[in-house]
C-alpha cells in the first residue's frame, strides 16, 4: 500500500492510491490531453489538478516511468506514448524553404553572433542591439543567382534551453559552414513543444514573395524568427496541409506545410 499523506482522499478498498492516480494519468495520455512527447506539468500543479498530494504523484509518475509511459529528465517528465509529435521533421524543416538541393543548385549555410534586424529582436523579446545566433542560408542556381534566402535568429531561450545551438557560438564567425537543418528535433529534444506561424508577403517593385516563420514553444516563448526571401518568377511555393484532428481555426499556429520546390512537396500532418 502507497503511504499517503493526511492531504490524500482515503483510496479505494484494494486499490493503492497512487495506482489510481496512475491510471487517471494515463487515460489523459491516451486520449490526447497530454500529447506524446509533450512535458507533463510539474509535480505541485498535477496534485492540485488530481486533488492528492505531491507524494502520490511521485509513486505515479514512477509506475508510468517503469512501464516507459513517461520519460524524465533534467528539466522534467515528458509524455513518451506512440503516436505523431506535435511536429514531424518531415512537416517542419529548417530554415523554412530549406531541401534537398536541385540539379545544378547550391546551397550554402553560415552562422554569425551579431545583433539581429529589430524586427527580429522585437520579435524575440531581445534588448536593441544585444547579440545573438544568426543563420544564414543561401540556394542559389550554379551560375551565382539566388533563388532563395532565408536569415534566422534564435532567442535567449533558444540558446539557454538547447544546448547544440550553444555551441555554435564559438565558431560563429559567418565563414564557415553550418547545418542547422535538425535544429527542430534539438529543440524537441530538449522538451519544447514546437508552434509555428507562417506569414507570405509580396515584395514591392520585385519579383519576390517574403515567407516569415516565428517559432515558440508550449509557455509562448519566442525561439527562433526567419525571413525566407524566394525569386518567385524561378521558383514555386507549395503549401500542403491536412486538417487537424481537432477544430482549428484559420488562426491556429498550426499553419501549412514548410515551403518546397514543386518536384517536392512537403506534407503536414
Amino acid at each position: 500500500m502507497a503511504r499517503t499523506t493526511p492531504h490524500d482522499p482515503p483510496p479505494s478498498e484494494g486499490e493503492p492510491l497512487y495506482r489510481r492516480i496512475a491510471t487517471e494519468l494515463l487515460g489523459e495520455l491516451r486520449d490526447g490531453t497530454i500529447p506524446p512527447g509533450e512535458r507533463l506539468p510539474s509535480e505541485r500543479r498535477l496534485a492540485g489538478h488530481l486533488g492528492v498530494s505531491r507524494e502520490t504523484v511521485r509513486q505515479s509518475l514512477e509506475l508510468l516511468r517503469r512501464d516507459g509511459l513517461v520519460t524524465t529528465d533534467r528539466r522534467g517528465s515528458h509524455a513518451t506514448l506512440p503516436g505523431l509529435p506535435v511536429e514531424t521533421p518531415a512537416s517542419l524543416t529548417f530554415p523554412v524553404g530549406a531541401g534537398p538541393a536541385a540539379p545544378g543548385g547550391v546551397a550554402r549555410a553560415t552562422v554569425t553572433w551579431e545583433a539581429p534586424p529589430p524586427d527580429h529582436a522585437e520579435a524575440l523579446r531581445l534588448a536593441p542591439g544585444r547579440p545573438t545566433l544568426i543563420h544564414r542560408y543561401r540556394y542559389a542556381t550554379a551560375d551565382g543567382q539566388d533563388l532563395r534566402t532565408a536569415v534566422t535568429s534564435f532567442s535567449a531561450v533558444a540558446l539557454a534551453e538547447v544546448e547544440e545551438l550553444t555551441r555554435y557560438r564559438d565558431r560563429a564567425d559567418g565563414t564557415a559552414a553550418a547545418q542547422l537543418r535538425r535544429a527542430y528535433d534539438w529543440m524537441r529534444r530538449a522538451g519544447l513543444t514546437l508552434h509555428h506561424r507562417d506569414a507570405i508577403t509580396r515584395l514591392a517593385n520585385v519579383p519576390s514573395v517574403r515567407v516569415t516563420r516565428q517559432v515558440h514553444d508550449q509557455y509562448a516563448r519566442p525561439l527562433e524568427i526567419t525571413d525566407l526571401v524566394v525569386d518567385a518568377q524561378q521558383d514555386a511555393l507549395v503549401y500542403e496541409f491536412t486538417l487537424p484532428g481537432r477544430a482549428a481555426t484559420p488562426d491556429a499556429d498550426h499553419g501549412p506545410s514548410p515551403v518546397r520546390r514543386t518536384a517536392d512537396a512537403g506534407s503536414r500532418r
